[in-house]
């Protein structure tokens, strides 16, 4: 059976080029959603937009810029006709521990993983609240809750869109728009694959990961299009660890790779 719990709901999707995000924006698409992608891989939105037809557009943006986070809605609204669910996973990180990290590497990644998440769901419920409510769902990390050595500025965004996504949930209840998170653990994404090739590290990882491997962008999918749809009618606020177990067992010891 075909499962069409999105059908012509129209969904934003920020980093929706790689990794989580363009799993879950294919996923929509297969759910019957209009899908509009924010990334700035106009190679990679190319290559999905013929992939995934009429009901995907891809739009080169940089959400640690309003204008442009402004402009990714309006194209939803003008191409698609509104904006009923939202995904804000653009992110990458600047590693460094505190005492030698640059300002310039700290700026990055908080813009980048906090600054964007706020830009866009700033621009995202104000379209929402045009229209009577919606969805928002935005992709913090295991990182909120455990650090990572020389991952202070990725640990402490992350941390930050947790809060943020609590405090959306508090203040957009009354326009009838639900805000929660998904905290990924470790994910086979570009983002981790530098990391991740040394066997070493890989190691280590497994060492603390009870289900003892790392996740697909596709395992994503499931735990943030249940947060956006009608099953989770009643939730706002929440962060819904998707991580194997990992949290119950703390980060690994990562000094000696510094």
């Amino acid at each position: 059976m075909t499962v069409t719990r999105f059908q012509d709901k129209v969904a934003i999707v920020t980093g929706g080029a790689s990794g989580i995000g363009h799993a879950i924006a294919e996923r929509l698409v297969r759910e019957g959603a209009y899908v509009v992608a924010a990334d700035l891989n106009q190679e990679r939105l190319h290559d999905m937009q013929k992939a995934l037809g009429e009901r995907f557009l891809g739009v080169t943006a940089n959400v640690t810029q309003e204008d442009q986070v402004a402009k990714l809605v309006q194209d939803a609204v003008e191409k698609f006709g509104g904006l009923d669910i939202a995904f804000n996973v653009a992110g990458a990180s600047k590693s460094g521990t505190i005492t030698e990290l640059s300002e310039a590497d700290w700026d990055f990644t908080v813009d980048l993983c906090l600054k964007g998440v706020f830009l866009s769901m700033k621009h995202e419920a104000k379209q929402m609240m045009k229209q009577g409510g919606g969805a928002i769902v935005n992709v913090a990390s295991l990182n909120a809750h455990v650090p990572m050595y020389a991952g202070s500025a990725y640990a402490s965004a992350k941390a930050g869109v947790e809060m943020l996504t609590r405090n959306g949930a508090l203040e957009m209840a009354r326009n009838n728009i639900r805000v929660n998170a998904i905290l990924p653990g470790l994910i086979e994404t570009p983002l981790t694959s530098g990391l991740l090739s040394s066997e070493e590290i890989r190691a280590a990882y497994m060492e603390r990961i009870p289900m003892n491997r790392a996740a697909v962008p596709e395992e994503m999918t499931g735990p943030a299009l249940f947060l956006a749809s009608s099953d989770a009618a009643y939730v706002s606020g929440a962060s819904l660890l998707v991580d194997g177990a990992w949290n119950t067992s703390g980060y690994p010891d990562l000094s000696r790779w510094f």
